[in-house]
C-alpha cells in the first residue's frame, strides 16, 4: 500500500476511535509526522551494527524527535463538544498510551521509507504504557504492523529499567510476556551498571532477546579495574539465555574498544557515523590496545 494511503488509513482509524475529525498524521516531503497537542513528532533511525564488523547492520533503533506544532487545528464539532462540557479529560495513563501509540505508528510509517530495510526494528515502550494496558499488550500495534506489511517477529520492544518501577516488576514482566506471545522480541535497556545482581536477576526472569547498556554512563567507571570483567560477566549472562548484548551511545574510540574486548554483540552510536573506519584489516583489537588507551587516559589526568 502506498505511504499516502497508509497515512490516510491511520488518520481515519484514529478519527473513528476518538470520534474526531482531527487527522494527526501528516506526510510531507516523503516523511511522516504525528501531531499531538502542541508538539510535532518525527522519527530518526540509529543503525545497530555488529561489534566486530560495524559495516554490517543488524537492525535499527527508532528515536523520537519533538518540535513545536505551530498550527493547531480544532474543528467545529470539537469546539461544540468542549462548550457543552461533554468531554472527559484523559487520565495520565490514557495520555501516555495515546502518545506511545501515535509515536510508534509514526516510526513504523517512516521505517517503510528506508529503502534498505535490514534486520529488526527496535521500538521503546514507556513502562507506564505497559502498566496502563491490563491485557492483550501488543494487539493494537500488531494491526499497525500488519497494515505496513511487516511482522511482529521483526519488531523489538524495548523496556528501559528504572528503579522507581521496582515494585511493579511483576506487572511489567506480565506485559512483556503478552508481547512475546504475539511474537514480538524483547529488549531490556540499562542506563547504568551499578547493581549487577539486580540486573542479572531481571535478565534471568525475563530472558530478553537483547540487553543494552549505555556507554556514556561508563565513562565515570573508566578507572575501575573491574569494569571489563563486569561487562564480560554481563555478556556471559545474556549469552546464557540465548540473547545478544548491545553497547549503545558510543561516541569515542575507547567505548568501541570496550565493547569489542568485552565481547558485546552489537554497537550503536555517533562514533561510527563521525569517522571513516576500516575494521576489515583489523577485525579485533588486542587487549593491549584497550588497556593502553585506559592507561594513557589515566596518565593524562594525573599530569
Amino acid at each position: 500500500m502506498p505511504l499516502q494511503h497508509l497515512v490516510e488509513y491511520f488518520n481515519d482509524r484514529l478519527g473513528r476511535e476518538h470520534h474526531s475529525s482531527f487527522r494527526p498524521f501528516v506526510l510531507k516531503d516523503g516523511k511522516v509526522s504525528g501531531l499531538f497537542g502542541p508538539i510535532r513528532i518525527d522519527s530518526s533511525f540509529a543503525p545497530l551494527r555488529q561489534a566486530l564488523k560495524p559495516t554490517v547492520i543488524a537492525g535499527y533503533k527508532a528515536q523520537i524527535s519533538v518540535a513545536p506544532n505551530k498550527t493547531q487545528h480544532l474543528y467545529a464539532n470539537e469546539i461544540e463538544t468542549l462548550l457543552a462540557n461533554n468531554s472527559v479529560p484523559a487520565t495520565d495513563f490514557e495520555s501516555i498510551i495515546n502518545f506511545d501509540r501515535l509515536s510508534r505508528t509514526v516510526h513504523m510509517l517512516n521505517y517503510l521509507t528506508l529503502s534498505h530495510l535490514q534486520g529488526v526494528l527496535f521500538l521503546e515502550v514507556d513502562p507506564r504504557h505497559i502498566l496502563g494496558i491490563k491485557q492483550d499488550h501488543g494487539a493494537y500495534f500488531e494491526e499497525v504492523i500488519a497494515q505496513c506489511g511487516l511482522e511482529t517477529k521483526n519488531i523489538v520492544i524495548i523496556l528501559t529499567v528504572y528503579t522507581q518501577y521496582a515494585r511493579y516488576y511483576r506487572e511489567l514482566i506480565n506485559g512483556l510476556d503478552n508481547y512475546r506471545r504475539r511474537d514480538y522480541q524483547i529488549a531490556l535497556n540499562f542506563n547504568y551498571l551499578a547493581q549487577e545482581s539486580h540486573a542479572f536477576d531481571l535478565i534471568a526472569r525475563i530472558s530478553p532477546n537483547y540487553v543494552s547498556l549505555s556507554a556514556r554512563n561508563l565513562e565515570d567507571q573508566v578507572h575501575d579495574d573491574t569494569l571489563l570483567a563486569k561487562l564480560q560477566q554481563l555478556k556471559t549472562r545474556v549469552a546464557a539465555i540465548g540473547g545478544q548484548s548491545i553497547l549503545q551511545q558510543i561516541d569515542e574510540k575507547k567505548s568501541d574498544l570496550l565493547a569489542r574486548n568485552s565481547g558485546f554483540d552489537l554497537v550503536e552510536g555517533g562514533y561510527y557515523r563521525a569517522i571513516a573506519f576500516d575494521y576489515l584489516s583489523h577485525p579485533k583489537p588486542d587487549h593491549y590496545d584497550f588497556y593502553n588507551t585506559l592507561k594513557n587516559r589515566t596518565f593524562n589526568h594525573t599530569r
